[in-house]
């Protein structure tokens, strides 16, 4: 049995270390694209070699951290492999999850859906280390059980996950959007191009929005037509307000519609819909604060009221009770 514990947390520790460093990778997930697709190992070579060092290959790759060295490339070969085992069609729809999450830690499809497995094992493993524990003395009934249910939860874990990421980007995007709308009218009306007052939008702010502007500006610079570029960026945000925007905007285009027009139309109509939405989560404000009332706030306040009654009833009919 002591076998088995060193064993189960040796893997907890070692899977664990590699959903740590997929998790963390997300922070990588806003940096430009120059910095996504440089190497590392390349980088540190120019550096070495301007600084007047002599430094092989094998020495720049060995400064690499043991993350990056070993982990990663052990989640990639495991998500290889679990990609023969996997429908296209669910890595389609992973590979499209991700890219409206806007691609936290550069990671794909196939990787992804192994980091479910992975955190499965984790919480799964915890769970039986803790139920083999000296002080604990659980049955094998409620052991299969519990470990069952945290192995459940650690399978949907990654992907409660990024579903958080999607929601949390397409709130940003929709926040910004009007804003932004009012800065490409202002900047239309004052005689630039449409690409042009995007890319000034894309420079005066940080954020989601600004990040997808940019991006669509730099598609149409290497070639991409503005139609396909527009279309592709609502496709990568999946959000009905910016394809009804882009929609707009290229129906604009095909009938030579005046551009500051449509873009103020389209600037009151998401400035009235957000209005609307700020309006309809109010209302909803009360009926969610049911849930933490119910559960927290009135059985606490049942207790104040009825204990003193309680103790008095017990003190009045205790000697019938035989208390």
């Amino acid at each position: 049995m002591t076998g088995i514990i060193v064993a189960i947390v040796l893997g907890v520790v070692v899977v664990g270390g590699i959903i740590y460093v997929v998790v963390i990778g997300a922070r990588y997930a806003k940096d430009d694209a120059e910095a996504a697709d440089s190497d590392p190992i390349l980088t540190r070579l120019a550096e070495a070699t301007q600084r007047g060092e002599t430094v092989s290959l094998e020495q720049a790759e060995l400064q690499e951290s043991f993350t990056k060295r070993v982990v990663i490339p052990i989640v990639k070969r495991f998500g290889e492999f679990s990609t023969r085992f996997t429908p296209q069609k669910q890595l389609q729809d992973t590979a499209l999850k991700l890219e409206l999450a806007g691609n936290p830690g550069r990671i794909d499809a196939s990787t992804f859906l192994a980091t479910r497995y992975i955190v499965a094992v984790v919480f799964g493993g915890l769970l039986l280390l803790i139920s083999n524990m000296p002080t604990v003395n659980w049955p094998t009934g409620r052991i299969m059980l519990t470990v069952g249910v945290f192995t459940a939860l650690g399978f949907y874990f990654p992907q409660l996950w990024l579903g958080s990421k999607i929601s949390r980007r397409q709130n940003e995007v929709r926040k910004a959007l009007p804003d932004a709308l009012d800065l490409l009218t202002i900047c239309v009306e004052a005689g630039l191009g449409f690409e042009a007052a995007m890319s000034k939008v894309a420079d005066k702010w940080e954020n989601e929005l600004s990040v997808m502007f940019g991006r669509c500006i730099r598609e149409i610079q290497l070639g991409k037509t503005q139609r396909e570029a527009l279309r592709d960026m609502a496709d990568r945000i999946g959000l009905p307000e910016l394809t009804s925007f882009v929609a707009a905007v290229i129906q604009s285009q095909l009938l030579g519609v005046s551009m500051a027009k449509v873009l103020r139309i389209q600037s009151d109509q998401m400035r009235m819909k957000r209005r609307q939405r700020a309006e309809e989560e109010a209302h909803q404000a009360p009926v969610k604060m049911i849930i933490p009332m119910a559960l927290l706030t009135f059985p606490s306040i049942m207790i104040i009221l009825m204990a003193p009654a309680a103790f008095q009833i017990k003190d009045a009919f205790g000697p019938f009770l035989g208390s």
